[in-house]
């Protein structure tokens, strides 16, 4: 999987605003996201202003389809991921 060259069934779920995700809570996310949508592939994308910030996730390969409230769910656990001195409630 690639976001530079996206196959037909891959979408871009961006996030109302970006989260300071570190590596291993970037690679749970991408797992969360792909169980949730049942999805092939999954990854995290960076803020390009701020790369500390992740502020969306690249899904490819959809086993269901995509609705409001599993973006929303999908964001509220990267929301989760933030470590507890930026704010958040930290993963460990």
């Amino acid at each position: 999987m690639s976001r530079k060259a996206p196959a037909s069934d891959c979408y871009d779920l961006s996030f109302q605003g970006g989260y300071p995700v570190a590596e291993p809570g970037e690679v749970a996310l991408e797992d969360y996201a792909r169980e949730m949508s049942l999805a092939r592939a999954a990854e995290a994308i960076r803020d390009s202003a701020d790369p500390s910030q992740v502020a969306g996730v690249h899904v490819c390969g959809l086993g269901a389809p995509l609705t409001k409230a599993m973006i929303t769910d999908i964001e509220d656990f990267a929301r989760g991921l933030v470590p507890p001195d930026r704010g958040g409630l930290g993963w460990s």
